[in-house]
């Protein structure tokens, strides 16, 4: 198993959320935010999500609150305002650190040392597409819509559509 899949993270429920279970699926990783000027991208990723999911393809939102505080609520708070404004289905995290001393190591495999696209998450919204296997594919930009068609050509490429 990758070191990927070896992780476990915690859903916004407090429930496990292990990594495993996104073996032999696309995975785009988003580091998201509730206040930050491109939270509107939620209504894409939502999008994407249910438009690929049936081929094995999910989204996973990592909140995050290191870029102009912008993801100050609670769980719940991210939770509630995540579905009841713009439906979010796909899977949500708890608060991670993305950058610096204190990154998470999911962070630390998708950007730091050694990883395929390094350097520091420059912002909210960046986005990494990882293969079943968890390997990084692809890395856009925060300001790469979900509706890129770059990004819909890697997504479609990697799940051979």
């Amino acid at each position: 198993m990758s070191a990927f899949h070896e992780l476990t993270l915690t859903a916004l429920d407090g429930k496990e959320l292990p990594l495993a279970q996104f073996k032999q699926q696309l995975l785009l990783i988003v580091n998201v935010a509730s206040e930050c000027g491109l939270t509107q991208q939620y209504i894409g990723l939502q999008a994407l999500h249910e438009r690929y999911q049936r081929y094995g393809f999910s989204v996973l939102g990592v909140p995050c609150n290191q870029f102009g505080r912008q993801e100050p609520g609670s769980a719940q708070e991210i939770h509630s305002f995540c579905t009841e404004r713009f439906g979010v289905t796909f899977p949500l995290t708890e608060k991670l650190q993305v950058n610096g001393a204190g990154n998470h190591p999911l962070y630390r495999l998708l950007a730091g040392e050694g990883a395929e696209f390094p350097g520091d998450i420059t912002w909210n919204f960046e986005k990494f597409l990882l293969d079943g296997e968890g390997r990084v594919l692809a890395r856009f930009s925060p300001r790469t819509e979900p509706n890129d068609p770059q990004l819909i050509q890697a997504i479609e490429a990697a799940l051979a559509l």
